[in-house]
Parts: C-alpha cells; sequence; structure tokens
C-alpha cells in the first residue's frame, strides 16, 4: 500500500513548475490530487499526462483570490488531507518604481490566494480529524531581495501566516509548514534577468528540475512537501527497500531529508507539542 492511499491533496499553481512536481509527487505516495491553476491548456495537459502514467490527477480551474472559486473546490472532494499552496506570480521592479496595480495583483495571488485556500481548506481537514497544509514561500520572504519589493512581501506575508496558522490549528491536527526554496528554473521566472536568481543566492545559481539524478524527487522543494506530509500521517519518508533506489552517490536519505526539512521548513506544531516543537 502506497503511503498516502486514501489521502486527497489540493496543489494550486499545479499547471507547471513546482505545481506540477508536488502533484506528480503526491500522486506517485497514492494520494487523490486535485490539480488547480487558471492556464487551463497547460493544467489539463499535466493531468492527463499524469493519468497516462497511472496516477490519480485531476485538473479544476482556480482563480486563487476568488473565495468562491476556493469553497467550491474544497466542496467537490469527498475529504481533504492535504493542501499545498504552491500558486504565485512575480514581476521586477525596485520599490521607487512599483505601481499599485501591480503590487495588488501579486499580493492577492501569492497572499491572499494562500490566506484564502488555508480559510477554506481548514474545516474540511477538521472535518476529516486533521491534515497537513504547505505553504510555498521563499528564501527571498526571509532575506529579501533587490527589484523584488512586492514578491518579497508577499513571502514574508506567507511565512507570517504560515507561524500563525500553525499556532493556532495545533489542537485540530493540522500541521502548517512553509517551505522557503531558492532559486529554481520553472516557466514563471524564465524571462527574468539571470532566471529570477540574483547574485546574492547562496547557491549562485538555479535549481533545475533535472539537476537531481533520475530517480530521485523531481524537485528538492517537492522532497520536502512529501516529507512534511508524511510526518502528519505518522509514517517515514522512506522504507528500508526503497533506500536502494536511491542513487550511490546520493546523500542517504534519512539524515538528508531531516536536514533539508529542518532548513525550509517555518513552522510546524504537533497536536500535543512539547519543548522544542514550535519550529522544525
Amino acid at each position: 500500500m502506497r503511503r498516502l492511499e486514501g489521502r486527497v491533496a489540493i496543489v494550486t499553481g499545479g499547471a507547471r513548475g513546482q505545481g506540477a512536481s508536488h502533484a506528480e509527487r503526491l500522486a506517485r505516495e497514492g494520494a487523490a490530487v486535485v490539480s488547480v491553476d487558471v492556464l487551463d491548456e497547460a493544467g489539463e495537459a499535466t493531468a492527463a499526462r499524469l493519468r497516462d502514467d497511472g496516477l490519480d490527477v485531476t485538473y479544476r480551474h482556480l482563480d486563487v483570490a476568488d473565495p468562491d472559486g476556493w469553497r467550491a473546490i474544497v466542496d467537490g472532494c469527498a475529504r481533504l488531507d492535504v493542501l499545498v499552496n504552491n500558486a504565485g506570480i512575480i514581476h521586477v521592479a525596485p520599490l521607487a518604481e512599483e505601481r499599485l496595480e501591480d503590487w495588488n495583483r501579486l499580493l492577492a495571488v501569492n497572499a491572499t490566494g494562500t490566506l484564502l485556500g488555508m480559510q477554506a481548506a481548514i474545516p474540511a481537514m477538521r472535518a476529516a480529524g486533521g491534515g497537513s497544509i504547505i505553504n510555498v514561500a521563499s528564501v527571498f520572504g526571509v532575506t529579501g531581495s533587490e527589484g523584488y519589493i512586492a514578491y518579497t512581501a508577499s513571502k514574508a506575508a506567507i511565512i507570517a501566516m504560515t507561524k500563525t496558522a500553525a499556532l493556532e490549528h495545533a489542537a485540530d491536527g493540522i500541521r502548517v509548514n512553509a517551505i522557503c526554496p531558492g532559486g529554481v528554473s520553472t516557466p514563471m521566472n524564465e524571462r527574468e534577468p539571470e532566471g529570477g536568481v540574483v547574485p546574492l543566492t547562496p547557491l549562485g545559481h538555479v535549481l533545475g528540475f533535472r539537476a537531481l539524478p533520475m530517480g530521485f524527487f523531481a524537485t528538492l522543494a517537492a522532497m520536502v512537501v512529501v516529507y512534511l506530509v508524511l510526518i502528519e500521517f505518522g509514517k517515514r519518508l522512506f522504507y528500508a527497500h526503497e533506500r536502494a533506489e536511491v542513487p550511490p552517490h546520493a546523500p542517504k536519505p534519512g539524515r538528508h531529508l531531516r536536514r533539508r526539512a529542518s532548513y525550509f521548513s517555518t513552522a510546524s506544531r504537533d497536536r500535543s507539542p512539547g519543548p522544542g516543537d514550535a519550529t522544525r
């Protein structure tokens, strides 16, 4: 039995890029995935490709800034165990040149969309006895970045909302985490200067989707998402028989994932928090 068999997950921004990787990885673990986006043609194509591979992935249109749309998506799920708030947009403009209409549009998708997703998901997760919410933030939400005033503000807001949601809903059995990836080359940022990565990025280069060995996870972000989801359901990410599938030059899975999850996760609470459990 796959480790997320019987679970239902919603992934926003699932038409392409990181969202498509999250949807695929969750589906390969057995979850029934509802992928949502506004890019309908790409979203349908991605879902069809994954279904052809035997995965349970459906696509539905959703503007994440639309609360009625959110209610319709959640109401259409028999249950809800996992929400990955991945949808986001980006534009480049220094603070002094940021236009209010561009600011409002970006914050509506990145920050308000995350808020509305959590608001829609939490009642359904309570009914299911708990769940896991993963909000995709960015390292730039912590460090800032020149020319990205609206984007960095939106990602910092996601981090703050995640911490608050984790505190408020620990007693409901709902874990809330944020991951803060560095630069990842996707169709969303391919037209930006330097591929969306500034020289101050610690690695100094883009993490491409094919940078990891074949057979390993599609992206580091998708790997951490699955790790955090599986923590909620009390299961380890790797079973002994799967360790043989990891390329011999890759780090040992358990230690590698614990270190990466500790780095990327900004907040989570157990059902019965203890000392030192506020962040993981």
